[in-house]
């Protein structure tokens, strides 16, 4: 069965077509991408514009016509903090449901730290005990923990790398040492808030991990495999290193950055911040060193997709289901596969 996920994020608005079948891993099929920062498209009142609720459109209605295209059965929509904390959030989903047939779902916070968790688990399998994930997005920075297939805790803070960027390093390039400190400051602040929901000493037994493209690249800078070498070889992340970079990053201009390895010109404006983010969280929780897990929301919400199509009796080997447009996603609790039953923030 072909399924797609079309995901409207902070930074990118990314359509990813998988084949997966009951029993076998998601192979990814085809993409459909275009970097567009949400965040620089609010107004001063916080509202999308004009000019950004227009390209989404035209990219929804364009990401419609290739799925269709190329065979998916089943699509799941969704879009997460750049519209969920937008002013004009509702209405913005109101003209896209208008102008081109596709419910986009918001997730909250909470839905998108837990969903990201259960793709990472199932990539983990259960030779791991005990998890705890950070995911740096545009946005908002999710962590979640757990034992089972969803975590216990699940909570998403507004540490997103270019949130951060945008109101705190938006000039001069490079960033002043008085504005590093304020950052600095604030990450610790949010994240000290929120860690007395977690275990207050981690079990030794705990695998920690990173998601999201930020991880990737700080994980590549810091002398990881690049993403040609593929999926399944180990990448890590150390907090020592992760210092030196974030130094070295601090005084370079947003153009020095983009010439880094795993840094695109995309993110080389947020790309110290999102660091900051990740050393904080590092430092908060008492973590030397993590592991980057290749899979994340995208994967974890095709996979609970897939398991309520099971449940469902709608999939099976052979299935030859018809196109189902954009409503697939919801947040009813009642819904197979997508009652997550976590506790947050």
């Amino acid at each position: 069965m072909r399924l797609g996920v079309l995901d409207i994020g902070s930074n990118t608005i990314h359509l990813l077509l998988v084949d997966a079948f009951p029993g076998a891993r998601p192979n990814a099929y085809a993409d459909h991408k275009r970097p567009m920062s949400l965040i620089q498209h609010l107004d001063d009142d916080g509202a999308i514009t004009e000019q950004g609720q227009a390209s989404l459109v035209e990219f929804i209605n364009g990401a419609v016509a290739f799925a269709k295209a190329n065979g998916a059965a089943d699509m799941i929509s969704f879009c997460t903090s750049a519209i969920r904390d937008a002013a004009n959030g509702k209405k913005v989903l109101e003209r896209i449901g208008e102008e081109t047939g596709v419910h986009l779902t918001v997730l909250s916070g909470d839905q998108e730290a837990a969903m990201t968790y259960f793709a990472v688990r199932r990539w983990h399998g259960w030779h791991v005990e005990n998890l705890l994930n950070f995911d740096i997005g545009g946005g908002s920075f999710e962590m979640s923990f757990g034992t089972d297939e969803l975590p216990t805790t699940a909570v998403s803070v507004p540490l997103g790398a270019q949130r951060l960027t945008k109101d705190y390093f938006d000039h001069p390039d490079p960033p002043s040492s008085d504005q590093i400190a304020n950052l600095r400051q604030y990450i610790h602040e949010v994240l000290e808030e929120y860690r007395g929901l977690f275990p207050t000493e981690l079990p030794e037994n705990t695998v920690v991990t990173g998601t999201s493209k930020t991880f990737r690249s700080l994980a590549r800078l810091a002398g990881a495999a690049p993403s040609t070498e593929g999926l399944f070889v180990p990448r890590k992340l150390r907090q020592k290193d992760l210092g030196t970079w974030i130094r070295t990053m601090a005084v370079m201009s947003e153009t020095q950055r983009a010439q880094l390895p795993g840094v695109s010109d995309m993110r080389a404006r947020q790309v110290l911040a999102g660091g900051m983010v990740a050393q904080a969280a590092m430092e908060v929780f008492g973590i030397k060193k993590l592991r980057i897990c290749p899979w994340a929301l995208r994967e974890g919400l095709i996979l609970g997709r897939l398991d309520a199509l099971r449940v469902q009796g709608r999939v099976v080997e052979t299935s030859e289901n018809a196109w189902v447009e954009g409503v697939d996603l919801t947040s009813d609790d009642q819904r197979p596969g997508f009652s997550l039953g976590v506790g947050g923030g």
